[in-house]
């Protein structure tokens, strides 16, 4: 067996460690405690790092908020793959979205808890914005497969139920909600006849 290469030893960047370190203390914590020294220190960079990776603050919650919708994207997806049929795939995202609420250290999601704590027109309420846009996007493409007669309002309906399970899997510390969620999703199919 050989020793590691220089290459896959190396630490990572300034720019990664500020991310890495954002991310759990942001998450953790909100964008709006959480201090420029803080995650200079957590991350264990000089200041001049954190300036001159993402020039401010704002844009550094701006990189936390671009990779939570990454990660978030990704895992949605994947996870969605195991389910056969459109009718089923409209349902697992509420499954999904149980498994995530399961899991240790959720404290809800990073979008709402951003732009809850943020001024208007910043850089948390435009990456969070988009990031709805998606998931709005996603349920309208999973109603349309499905063959809904009006996607986008079932698609509303869903928005509706995953944010109230969301806030409510945050609040009461589990996957209850999004249980329960999803039985009122196959409620709502069962209604339009999917």
């Amino acid at each position: 067996m050989s020793a590691a290469s220089p290459a896959s030893a190396r630490k990572p960047s300034a720019r990664d460690r500020l991310l890495a370190a954002a991310d759990e203390l942001f998450y953790a914590e909100g964008v709006h405690t959480v201090g420029i020294d803080r995650i200079i220190e957590h991350a264990g960079v000089a200041k001049a790092s954190l300036y001159s990776a993402f020039g401010s603050k704002d844009e550094l919650v701006r990189a936390y908020l671009e990779g939570r919708h990454e990660v978030r994207r990704a895992r949605l997806l994947a996870g969605l793959e195991r389910f056969d049929g459109p009718r089923e795939r409209l349902l697992g995202v509420f499954e999904v979205l149980a498994e995530v609420a399961a899991a240790p250290g959720f404290r809800g999601c990073a979008f709402y808890n951003a732009s809850a704590e943020s001024a208007p027109g910043g850089a948390a309420e435009q990456v969070s914005a988009a990031n709805r846009a998606w998931t709005r996007g996603l349920f309208t493409d999973l109603a349309r497969d499905a063959g809904a007669p009006d996607p986008p309002a079932l698609a509303e309906q869903l928005m509706i139920l995953y944010d109230g399970a969301t806030v409510s899997a945050r609040m009461d510390h589990g996957p209850a909600a999004s249980r329960t969620a999803g039985a009122m999703a196959a409620a709502l199919l069962n209604a339009a006849d999917l």
